[in-house]
């Protein structure tokens, strides 16, 4: 008993294992270095460090996060979840092994999975704004929009002009083609006053006015993204297709052509191309495009551009082939039964439009436009 306490019956003060204190500051300055490292990405070095650490203490926090962290900035995503998990086995509820894990899973896009681990780290922190984005942003991939909409709200409570919870509601709204919202809250953000706006946020307001019909309002957007980035897609095709939707085919023509400038082999723009010049009555150039689409791919619209072609030069025949072939390969799309019987009474032949108008409404598919010309030829 006289080694434990004192004279006064005072406990002795027990001193501390020099070698476990020098261990311990040890690993302490090897673990700051490596994270160090991590910042400049000197990432293999970084390894270095922290494997030696685990050498000395193989469950040490810091050390399994760091070959997490690690692990994840040269692209090996599984390697990193499991050392997250084994950090989270002997620590549970370590912040930084939850936040490195639910990214991980978020880059694998096992939303939901990311989802529950940053909700197990709103635990301990449940005003993390950017956790909470996140959560938002993992529910509007899997589209679950109210939730989604509830998070981001959350956010905006607490920061009204969080421009991650802003452009996550213009998104959001926008996949749920709900156009005018998303611009609303895309607006908002150009509102802010920032002169360097994001260019996908020029592009998305763009976009909306694009899917609403207001083309002439989209433009100066598309125009303004443009100049940020002379060959953005997104900017050329935005103004390609509202001056199509002008009905200014020359105009959108020039865009086109310019997207194909970077990217010859685009399919869809190949026959966008095609159209416009078939709408310009230069067929030659038409088929042309028509044929390069198809070159790299089968393509329903440019055989069908080319059968409208066909049509137009009164070769009926050829057209309703080719009308005939894709609807056996695309038999719910109904412009096609249009164009066919369109043939059919270009060449006289009302019981033929109408049988294959009556061909579509067989098929259980309401649509106005195939009723309304089935009754004018009836």
């Amino acid at each position: 008993m006289s080694d434990i306490y004192n004279s006064d019956g005072a406990p002795h003060e027990v001193m501390p294992d020099p070698q476990m204190v020098c261990e311990s500051q040890k690993i302490s300055d090897i673990s700051k270095t490596g994270y160090h490292l991590l910042k400049e990405n000197r990432v293999s070095d970084a390894i270095d460090c922290f494997t030696k650490i685990l050498m000395m203490d193989e469950n040490n926090n810091y050390a399994l996060v760091g070959m997490g962290d690690a692990t994840r900035k040269q692209g090996s995503i599984r390697e990193a979840v499991k050392y997250y998990q084994r950090c989270l086995v002997h620590h549970p509820g370590n912040n930084y092994a939850l936040f490195g894990l639910a990214d991980c899973y978020k880059a694998m896009n096992q939303y939901q999975k990311a989802i529950e681990i940053w909700e197990q780290y709103l635990v301990h922190d449940n005003k993390n704004i950017t956790v909470l984005t996140r959560i938002a942003d993992a529910y509007r991939k899997v589209r679950d929009f109210t939730n989604s909409k509830n998070t981001y709200m959350k956010v905006m409570e607490m920061e009204d002009s969080n421009p991650y919870a802003i452009i996550g509601l213009g998104h959001l709204h926008y996949d749920f083609k709900e156009y005018s919202e998303a611009l609303y809250y895309w607006e908002k953000m150009m509102k802010q006053g920032s002169s360097d706006v994001d260019i996908r946020v020029l592009t998305s307001i763009g976009n909306c006015h694009r899917k609403l019909k207001t083309f002439s309002e989209g433009i100066p957007y598309f125009e303004t993204a443009l100049k940020r980035e002379s060959s953005n897609f997104y900017a050329l095709f935005g103004l390609a297709d509202c001056y199509r939707g002008m009905n200014q085919i020359t105009k959108s023509l020039e865009y086109w052509t310019r997207i194909l400038e970077h990217d010859p082999r685009n399919k869809m723009i190949l026959t966008r191309a095609g159209d416009a010049y078939r709408n310009l009555k230069d067929y030659e150039n038409a088929k042309v495009y028509y044929e390069k689409a198809l070159n790299v791919e089968f393509d329903t619209y440019a055989v069908m551009g080319l059968a409208l072609i066909a049509k137009e030069q009164g070769k009926y025949e050829d057209a309703l082939t080719s009308f005939k072939r894709l609807i056996q390969q695309d038999n719910k799309n109904y412009r096609l039964y249009i164009e066919l019987a369109d043939c059919y009474l270009k060449m006289n032949n009302k019981r033929g439009a109408a049988e294959a108008l009556e061909d579509f409404q067989r098929l259980g598919i309401k649509c106005v436009k195939i009723t309304e010309m089935l009754d004018n030829i009836k």
